[in-house]
């Protein structure tokens, strides 16, 4: 798996307590799902967050830290730079997560659903070039 371990993506999705059997899903299956995850909690985040609904959009978002915070710690170091690359962007994904909370704008967390559709377009891709 380009950029990610697949031991350190199996641990960190068991932590999160995500709805999957992880020990039938492969590595690369539960990197697709903790951005499916993420994504998911981030569009709930934003419609509690326009409702007022501060103490939802609170823990959405949250839980989208901690998935976002799993994905980092499923990086695999020996990727080098891109894994440093992907650690940047996580990092400023949970700062820009953090702001919205603060200032309660769900514009920021667009942005942050953005990005990672984005890095899930990618991964994604990776899965259907291995089928090619």
């Amino acid at each position: 798996m380009v950029g990610y371990s697949g031991t350190k993506a199996a641990s960190q999705y068991r932590k999160l307590g995500l709805e999957v059997d992880v020990n039938s899903a492969s590595p690369h299956r539960l990197i697709q799902l903790l951005f499916e995850g993420a994504l998911t909690r981030l569009q709930q985040a934003e419609v509690s967050m326009t409702r007022a609904d501060y103490a939802s959009s609170g823990a959405l978002v949250g839980r989208v830290i901690e998935i976002v915070a799993a994905l980092r710690h499923s990086l695999d170091e020996q990727a080098g730079e891109l894994a440093n690359q992907l650690d940047s962007l996580y990092q400023y994904c949970e700062f820009r997560l953090f702001d919205a909370t603060r200032d309660q704008n769900p514009e920021l967390l667009q942005e942050v659903g953005r990005l990672l559709k984005t890095l899930k377009a990618g991964w994604d891709g990776i899965a259907t070039e291995g089928k090619a």
